[in-house]
């Protein structure tokens, strides 16, 4: 296995800092799957047991000048690694105003990913500032867990651009809507049920979902949300929101480079 990428673009290696500095804030540990024409951060905890699964796509042309992979064989030409998600982000750090960054695959007695910071100095010469991240090389019979999740049909789609925002204020716990435009964020408790409602939000005709006013809803963890939230770090230009009723909430985040798809499951 072999893996070298090389940024010198000072907007692509903010940009790939940003997300980095997202994915730490999402998941404490991550996969990283390393492919000849992508790279993505997988988080998959079982939703059936109340975790959270996260999907987040790169396009490495976007990001990277030089770009250099051999997976584990020709027939499964990918690399899957698991790493500390604060490692990267705290290495990345280091790389503002950065003449170039460098990423690839060492073994220092022990496999890591090793980044390498090009800095300018006051003479104008450039000194390197190298980091190594300890990881974990995940074998090839485990790939199996750790593919793009597989959406259900959903019994409602939306766009949701002003709801995204709108929840970063409030103490959500259950989302309903419905294919007339309609979604609805509620809170209850014992003494108090407020409801904040949107309108025309838009449904993309996707799949065969329920018609009509019927309302699709999930209550989930607000805290999951939230940190979910709290984690975007990338503003997205088209945002859609999935329900399977009673049963998970599937956020799909697009923008021109990156994509993030997050799943929370319903409370039980």
């Amino acid at each position: 296995m072999r893996f070298r990428a090389k940024i010198v673009d000072g907007a692509c290696l903010n940009h790939f800092t940003r997300i980095s500095n997202m994915i730490a804030k999402l998941a404490k540990t991550c996969t990283l799957r390393i492919s000849p024409d992508k790279l993505n951060f997988i988080l998959c905890d079982k939703l059936a047991n109340g975790g959270v699964s996260m999907w987040c796509e790169l396009e490495q042309e976007n990001f990277f000048n030089e770009y250099q992979m051999e997976g584990v064989s020709a027939e499964n030409n990918e690399i899957y690694l698991e790493l500390t998600s604060e490692n990267l982000s705290r290495a990345l750090k280091t790389a503002q105003n950065a003449r170039a960054l460098k990423i690839k695959l060492t073994n220092k007695h022990f496999p890591c990913l090793t980044v390498s910071v090009e800095l300018l100095s006051m003479s104008s010469s450039s000194r390197i500032v190298t980091h190594d991240i300890p990881i974990k090389v995940i074998p090839r019979k485990l790939w199996k867990d750790l593919q793009e999740p597989v959406v259900p049909d959903p019994d409602f789609f939306s766009f949701c651009l002003p709801f995204l925002r709108l929840c970063k204020i409030l103490n959500l716990q259950v989302i309903e809507a419905n294919l007339d435009g309609e979604l609805n964020l509620k809170i209850e408790t014992e003494l108090v049920c407020v409801t904040t409602h949107f309108k025309d939000l838009g449904n993309p005709p996707l799949g065969k979902c329920s018609s009509g006013l019927y309302f699709a809803f999930v209550h989930i963890d607000i805290r999951k949300l939230l940190q979910f939230l709290a984690g975007q770090q990338v503003n997205p230009t088209k945002a859609l929101c999935n329900i399977v009723n009673n049963k998970m909430v599937h956020f799909d985040l697009l923008h021109e480079d990156v994509s993030l798809q997050y799943f929370i499951p319903a409370l039980s």
